[in-house]
């Protein structure tokens, strides 16, 4: 079964306060989910139409997992800490 991959794409942070409320929070929930942190910050070089702002790539052993993961308690609290305080998305993607 192919891993599947969890990347965030912050198109703005507007309360560093409350990012580092969620971070706080959301880094033990996706670890305890499966989750394995591959990679965080801003890109060393954007290409085309990419834009330099923060990322961050999860590993996770499924699709299933890294889902029940997005939906648990734990990152859902993470989640109500973060509220407003960045504009983001987040995409699950099956590897290859």
């Amino acid at each position: 079964m192919p891993k599947t991959y969890w990347i965030s794409a912050y198109r703005a942070v507007k309360d560093p306060d409350k990012l580092a409320a969620y971070a706080k929070l959301a880094g033990p929930a996706i670890t305890a989910g499966g989750g394995r942190f591959l990679a965080r910050g801003e890109p060393a070089a954007v290409y085309e139409l990419g834009l330099k702002q923060r990322l961050v790539l999860i590993e996770f052993d499924s699709v299933a997992q890294a889902i029940a993961t997005h939906d648990s308690p734990a990152y859902q609290e993470a989640l109500a800490a973060l509220g407003d305080g960045a504009d983001r998305e987040i995409r699950i993607i099956e590897g290859i």
